[in-house]
């Protein structure tokens, strides 16, 4: 009952941190049966609550870093999620004895319930898969080898958009699941050692198909502003789409890197981005030209209905706003490195929140009665909600009407800006064309290019 009121949690937690959270190969989690789900690390606990969230199994186990224990405040949220601690070889001089903690976790998975284990070993914020521990490969091949249950593994990768932003994207995909079978039984009987070994590399191999690997942020950078080029104007991509064409650009690019052509089209795309960044702009503002009339008409609507607005979002952001800036203060005051800082704010606004709608309760009981009590915590809570939707929709016509008032003021430098980037897209499509594996079937066609 626990879990399941702390999957319900973790559920309204990630449906409110992220504006858009898209799940893809979720037909290949069994319905039943023991499942072990792997996963690439980069944004700390938030991976563990979206998983929880969303693979749509439960009750799910942890195997989870035992440093986390040191912080009180986590750990009923630990015990809460059956969390199973492991020490790291890395911080305690290669002196550790984690035989309970995988004692446990066979139990779990021998009675039918599922676990999660994040194989890189630590979160981390780098643009590519770290290498995989062995210990998510052993735990399959012995509860096997055991031969009370065959347990398959589902590789989950998590791709964030802007990772340790408030009402950002993820993709969340499950790969198809690593099924032991005998073969692999009766390697790991014979050789141990070697098995665990072969069935790491095919989970990694797993992960890298379904996960951004890039060898660096620069060319990270490089494909994903390739991406914005080569997108077709009219096309309506989510999180999942643009995530595959980023993986696609990042893996021909490494192909044909050594090309002299390639390098000089790397060098005039990062001569462009640096320029969009130097005036405050972003690509997709450079898609059509902007008159002086519709720029004036777009800023009287939207300044309108930025004032219209403002009335319904001022109670509930004068209320909640105290909340939101001390968590985005811990999510930067405490936060050790940049993957924990979503965790953070999340878990600061889990417990100030209850705090402050309590403390507003009891006045409200002291001074009318415990029925307006309960009425006053059900509308605090629904002006929560409603008051992270006005604020986004706000902060957007904000964005939106800085940008506006800075296009029609930049006159000849946009045009050339323009010109720049009519040439680069033309030059994107071409290489694309030339570059692309024939294997692959292509995302967008002829008519997605010429439609308007």
């Amino acid at each position: 009952m626990i879990n399941r009121w702390t999957t319900f949690l973790f559920r309204i937690v990630a449906n409110t941190f992220f504006r858009r959270i898209e799940v893809t190969g979720l037909e290949n989690v069994p319905a039943h049966g023991p499942v072990i789900f792997a996963g690439n690390h980069p944004n700390a606990l938030m991976d563990g609550w979206l998983l929880m969230a969303k693979c749509g199994r439960w009750p799910l186990y942890f195997l989870a870093n035992a440093k986390l224990w040191k912080y009180r405040m986590l750990r009923p949220l630990l015990a809460a999620v059956g969390a199973v601690p492991v020490y790291r070889r890395e911080e305690h001089a290669g002196e550790v004895d984690n035989r309970a903690a995988f004692d446990r976790l066979y139990e779990v998975l021998e009675r039918g319930d599922c676990a999660a284990i994040f194989p890189e070993g630590v979160s981390h914020v780098e643009p590519q898969l770290l290498k995989l521990k062995t210990g998510t490969a052993r735990v399959a091949l012995t509860v096997a080898a055991r031969g009370r249950v065959r347990v398959p593994i589902v590789p989950v990768g998590f791709n964030y958009i802007n990772r340790h932003r408030f009402r950002s994207q993820v993709l969340i995909e499950f790969g198809r699941p690593i099924r032991i079978e005998d073969a692999w039984v009766e390697d790991f009987r014979r050789d141990e050692q070697q098995a665990v070994l072969a069935l790491t590399s095919r989970l990694e191999d797993a992960l890298r198909r379904i996960t951004l690997n890039a060898p660096d942020w620069s060319v990270l950078q490089f494909t994903q502003t390739v991406r914005r080029l080569y997108k077709p104007a009219a096309a309506k991509l989510g999180p999942g789409d643009y995530v595959e064409l980023n993986r696609r650009f990042i893996e021909r690019y490494l192909v044909v890197a050594h090309e002299p052509e390639m390098q000089a089209f790397r060098k005039d795309v990062e001569d462009y981005q640096a320029r969009l960044e130097l005036l405050g702009l972003k690509d997709h503002q450079l898609r059509r030209p902007i008159t002086a009339g519709y720029a004036l008409r777009k800023l009287i609507v939207r300044s309108l209905t930025l004032f219209a607005l403002l009335p319904l979002a001022i109670p509930g952001a004068l209320l909640h706003l105290p909340v939101g800036l001390i968590a985005a203060w811990v999510g930067e005051r405490f936060s050790y490195e940049y993957d924990d800082v979503a965790t953070l704010k999340v878990f600061a606004t889990i417990l100030l929140l209850p705090f402050l709608y309590l403390l507003i309760a009891v006045f409200v009981g002291v001074n009318f009665g415990a029925g307006w009590a309960v009425l006053a915590m059900i509308a605090l809570t629904f002006s929560f909600f409603m008051s992270v939707r006005l604020i986004e929709a706000e902060a957007g016509l904000l964005f939106s009407l800085v940008s506006l008032l800075r296009l029609t003021r930049l006159g000849q430098e946009l045009e050339d800006l323009r010109a720049t980037r009519a040439g680069l897209v033309a030059r994107v499509r071409e290489l694309a064309n030339r570059f692309a594996d024939p294997d692959v079937p292509r995302i967008f066609t002829d008519d997605d290019f010429a439609r308007k």
